[in-house]
């Protein structure tokens, strides 16, 4: 199975190096944690529990070799149209709002999304025309 993740990272925010890798990996993070659920347990003697749904693309993904390719959009409104075009199609996807702490001047900045890991043919129906990061 082919299978990878496409991370998605706005070029006209100016963000730093460090900002855009910190986005991207939020992106990559919150796309499989969303997949999860999260069982609290109000008992102090029992841990909290956390379990992931593992489709068939993501567990070929996890055992395999990571692939993840970056690529960028010019506007906020690319990377939007890209999310919702995943979402609909149901994929594992994250969005990313940064809460503009360290750049942005406090603004709430939505500045990266992760799409898969899924089939890659057909996560690039969505991706395959965009530049390489």
């Amino acid at each position: 199975m082919n299978t990878k993740q496409v991370i998605i990272i706005r070029k006209d925010l100016n963000m730093r190096k460090g900002k855009m890798v910190a986005q991207g990996a939020h992106a990559s993070m919150k796309a499989i944690l969303d997949q999860g659920l999260y069982k609290e347990h109000t008992l102090n003697d029992i841990p909290n529990e956390f379990s992931l749904f593992m489709s068939p693309e993501m567990e070929d993904w996890l055992q395999g070799i990571f692939t993840k390719i970056c690529v960028s959009v010019d506007s906020e409104a690319e990377l939007l149209t890209l999310y919702n075009m995943a979402y609909n199609m149901d994929l594992p996807c994250s969005l990313i709002e940064d809460v503009g702490k360290t750049e942005f001047k406090g603004v709430a900045t939505h500045t990266a999304v992760a799409i898969g890991p899924a089939n890659a043919e057909v996560v690039d129906t969505i991706t395959g025309h965009l530049k390489l990061l």
